[in-house]
């Protein structure tokens, strides 16, 4: 049986794409793995699939003044040497990293052990981790056109982001009564991130009264930012977090407002969602959101609003332009590329390990 070690952690956006991934690597017969951090998301959610998750030492390299960048360098040595030891006992034919700083450990270990590294970039420009990992890699897959001139021309492909299948199969009927709402009325689904964007839930908040004049409103807040004044409001609902619902909240919604994070804006240009972006500002990030929106501006898929830009006035005719030309925007949006990516990826993932074996 073929061996595949998955790695990538941190957040979700460095675990989701390699959860997608698992159904079509069972059909292709690989034996899976997963190496990870002691107590990142990745673990609980790895050990919901039933796949095998051996945490290791990681430490974060940070580009700024902090009294961990002294300790750290030693986190990531040590989880060194424990990948070293557990590529030698699993004896995969391939790794494929999604990024996150517990996978520099192990794409260094496996290129010291002659294994073959499948990487993913989500972002228009390699994050610190990826960048000392595509040296070690024999291929890397991009997002983003923009991004292939980042890296040699002999590994970079242009894959897209791999989705999750369950996405493709929500259903509208469902997702409008697990919210209470009207059949005949069209929805926006405003999506802040699992921490929930502040500027977001205000600015949809206070723009509420107007918006809820024409539209339903399903707002995912994030973490302990849902607000009670507003609980029983007709045609509103929030929740803190959504799993389960969220393929049929997606069929449900006629537009959606996003964070502009590389796999949440490649799962709407997936469903074909008309969508307003408002990227995480370049003084809360390196500014790789802002980036990300650009590009999908530039292509005709979404309307960009800057965070410290945001008004009730601007917000309202972003929401009346993506409903009234969302079919200008749907067609620009199947014109994409970025299709059939989890078949281009376990394609390279076959590609490196059937020349290794």
């Amino acid at each position: 049986m073929k061996k595949i070690v998955l790695t990538g952690g941190g957040t979700a956006g460095h675990v989701t794409p390699n959860i997608a991934l698992i159904p079509e690597l069972k059909k292709q017969g690989y034996e899976i793995h997963y190496i990870g951090s002691r107590n990142g998301i990745e673990c609980k959610l790895m050990e919901d699939l039933n796949i095998t998750y051996y945490g290791i030492s990681s430490g974060k390299l940070r580009r700024y003044i902090d009294l961990k960048n002294l300790s750290d360098p030693f986190k990531v040595v040590k989880g060194l040497h424990e990948a070293r030891q557990l590529l030698k006992k699993i004896k995969p034919d391939v790794v494929f990293s999604k990024g996150g700083f517990v996978s520099v450990p192990v794409v260094l270990a496996a290129k010291s052990r002659k294994i073959p590294c499948v990487i993913h970039e989500s972002d228009i420009t390699p994050g610190l981790a990826n960048k000392i990992c595509i040296p070690c890699a024999q291929r890397v897959c991009t997002n983003f056109p923009e991004t292939m001139q980042h890296i040699p021309s002999d590994k970079a492909v242009l894959t897209g982001s791999p989705i999750r299948e369950e996405l493709f199969h929500g259903d509208r009927g469902s997702g409008l009564s697990f919210c209470g709402f009207d059949q005949n009325k069209p929805v926006i689904l405003v999506i802040g991130g699992s921490l929930g964007s502040v500027a977001i839930n205000n600015a949809v908040r206070k723009l509420l009264p107007e918006l809820l004049k024409k539209f339903q409103v399903i707002h995912l807040c994030g973490k302990d930012k849902t607000e009670p004044s507003l609980n029983g409001t007709t045609g509103y609902v929030q929740y803190e977090y959504i799993k389960e619902e969220l393929p049929n909240l997606l069929a449900a919604a006629d537009i959606v407002i996003s964070r502009a994070g590389a796999n949440a804006i490649c799962e709407i240009l997936a469903l074909r969602k008309p969508n307003i972006l408002i990227p995480l500002s370049a003084q809360a990030s390196r500014g790789d959101q802002i980036l990300n929106a650009a590009s999908f501006e530039k292509a005709g898929y979404s309307i960009v609003l800057q965070e410290d830009a945001i008004t009730e006035e601007n917000l309202l005719e972003a929401v009346r332009n993506a409903y009234d030309n969302r079919e200008q925007y749907i067609k620009a949006m199947k014109r994409s590329q970025l299709n059939n990516s989890i078949e281009k990826i376990v394609g390279l993932i076959n590609e490196v390990a059937n020349r290794r074996r």
